[in-house]
């Protein structure tokens, strides 16, 4: 694996293979050094064109555990705002001997443009509407170590599915084995045709009643300023993750949130402090994941 751009179009044994190694990086983090040679005397650069605590912090942190060198550029403070463009600014990293790049953009397809334009190995942190890779794996990670199982689970996705990078590489992911998934919210952030890859339930309570699994999508506030939702206090009435629909919500059933959380419009504190609510756990884990992928796109006689 050279690069990873998307879970669309991995096999079902590739993403069992990232798994895999994910939960031998994952003895590493409770080392005591939390340190491995794997990355010594590469390069790894991080070009976030959009904002990220989560995601950036996590790429860094994998790859200096394993011994890489980082870079991460500031688009805000970069050649970007000279008007350079993104096939220029791959030119110029490639010129640096850039060894990986982690790059989100919000265009979809950047990545995707982006490693057919280099020789370095590219890794899609999210673009656009399209696909956040990593994340839908190590919430794959998280349901099968807490589970047990990957296969033939009912998933519920709950939320701002149009605009949620992370839903889609869900869907793409877990129904590669065999899981059902259900997807609920407002009428205006339901995309076109998702009927053709997800059941989509008429209701909050029948959504998430009988599932093992419930992940709960992040209101994208910076993306509703066309009125897609009536009001913060009304999205979470309706389709809020609250007290009122917790009764629906077996003790058993993982919730799961990709973050950042918006506390009282998509979420309440009470279910977060759940014993079956995973969010903590899917961000350490996301760094066990991500050293997987930064393991397995850096190996000689990768294709």
């Amino acid at each position: 694996m050279k690069h990873l751009l998307g879970l669309k179009d991995l096999s079902k044994e590739e993403i069992l293979k990232i798994l895999n190694l994910a939960k031998d990086m994952k003895l590493i983090l409770k080392s005591e050094t939390k340190k491995t040679p794997h990355l010594q005397g590469y390069s790894a650069v991080l070009l976030f064109y959009e904002n990220s605590t989560r995601t950036r912090t996590s790429f860094e942190l994998a790859a200096k555990f394993m011994g890489a060198n980082t870079t991460s550029i500031s688009v805000v403070t970069s050649s970007v705002q000279k008007g350079e463009s993104l096939l220029d600014t791959v030119r110029t990293l490639e010129a640096l001997k850039t060894d990986i790049l982690i790059v989100r953009h919000s265009f979809s397809g950047a990545p995707h443009f982006i490693a057919k334009n280099c020789s370095f190995s590219v890794i899609n942190a999210g673009d656009g509407m399209n696909e956040h890779p990593t994340q839908a794996l190590l919430d794959m990670f998280t349901i099968r170590e807490r589970l047990g199982k990957l296969e033939n689970l009912k998933v519920a996705i709950i939320g701002d599915i149009l605009h949620s990078r992370v839903a889609r590489s869900n869907i793409w992911g877990l129904k590669k084995f065999g899981n059902e998934i259900t997807v609920y919210g407002p009428q205006t952030l339901l995309p076109p045709f998702i009927d053709k890859f997800a059941n989509v339930a008429s209701s909050l309570e029948e959504a998430v009643t009988n599932k093992d699994v419930v992940i709960d999508l992040r209101i994208q506030l910076e993306r509703q300023k066309r009125g897609l939702i009536s009001s913060k206090y009304e999205y979470y009435k309706f389709f809020g993750l609250n007290e009122d629909i917790s009764k629906f919500i077996s003790k058993d059933t993982l919730i799961m949130h990709p973050g950042p959380v918006n506390r009282g419009v998509e979420i309440s504190s009470d279910i977060m402090n759940l014993p079956n609510c995973t969010i903590e756990e899917q961000v350490t884990n996301g760094i066990a994941v991500r050293m997987a992928v930064l393991y397995l796109c850096t190996r000689k006689g990768a294709s």
